[in-house]
Formats: structure tokens, sequence, C-alpha cells
């Protein structure tokens, strides 16, 4: 795993905007995700991927959880861009039962995920995308990047960041 700068465990103004909207899940037709006021402490994320791992030697210094859905799996940036500034670094979800994935490249991108009604827990289905107006305004003042289908945006994820999901497994023991 990357290193990460420091340990600025701040939400950026993007994030901590999410943090101040409640999402709708509307009986698994909207979005199941619960946002954090805060990233997690070091300490717990790093108690949390030794669990997820059963290795207690994992690190999860290069996370920062900022959310978690219904069942307990978790949203994070993770540091997988060495040098990069923690909003360009990509998204992942780590599920609740085993399940692992980049979702969005950076944080703008998730920005439009979410927009499109989409949060980390919704990115492997196949579902219509459900526009929020709240989020859509959400994602027009913070994003850098273009609006693209939500389905694009996972996909070019994963193109970018191929081995995540083998990487995290081989954490495992």
């Amino acid at each position: 795993m990357t290193e990460p700068p420091g340990d600025d465990r701040r939400l950026p103004p993007a994030l901590a905007d999410v943090a101040r909207i409640e999402f709708d899940y509307a009986d698994g037709d909207g979005i199941d995700f619960e946002p954090y006021a805060a990233f997690d402490p070091a300490e717990e994320t790093t108690h949390w991927l030794r669990q997820w791992t059963g290795n207690p030697e994992a690190d999860g210094s290069a996370y920062r959880v900022f959310g978690q859905d219904g069942a307990g799996g978790l949203a994070a940036l993770w540091y997988g861009r060495p040098g990069r500034p923690l909003t360009e670094q990509p998204v992942v979800y780590v599920g609740s039962e085993g399940e692992c994935d980049v979702v969005a490249a950076n944080l703008s991108d998730f920005l439009w995920l979410l927009a499109d009604g989409m949060g980390p827990a919704e990115a492997d289905e196949e579902r219509t995308e459900r526009p929020d107006p709240d989020l859509t305004a959400l994602a027009e003042r913070h994003a850098t990047t273009p609006r693209r289908p939500a389905a694009d945006i996972v996909r070019e994820a994963r193109a970018a960041f191929p081995t995540f999901t083998e990487d995290l497994w081989a954490l495992c023991r």
C-alpha cells in the first residue's frame, strides 16, 4: 500500500458537504450510504482493515474512511496515486461480505456518481441512473471533472486501478 503524505484527517470541502446530506435508501431504489462528518481515526481504520483481512499486521494508513452502507461496508479514499492530493485519490468500497473495488478514480468523479443516484455499494449494480437535483448541485459546485454516466465513471476507475482488489485480497491471511 502507498503511504500517504502526513496524516491529514480533515474532510475536503466536497466531502464535508456530502456529509450534510441525508441519503434516502428508498427501499432499495435509492442510495444506501451514510456519510461521516469526519474521517475515521487512523487507529480505527487500521483495526477495521486487520479485522477485514484477518491480518494482524495490515496497515490502514493508506485509507481515509468517510462513510458506510447499511450493512457496514465502507467507503474510503485510498492513496493509490503517490504524491497526489487527497481529492485526486481513488474512492474505494470494501463491503461487509468481502466485496471490494474502486468505484471512482477521484473525489470529483465520486460526486458525479452520487449525482446520478449511485453510492459506493450500488456501483456494481446494473441499474437505471436516478439523478438527484441536490447531489447534482453539489457536484456542480465542487467537481473538477466533466459529468459522465455512472457506469463510465466506474469502468474508467477500475481500468485505472486494475489490481486494487487482488492487492487488497493479498493482505488476507
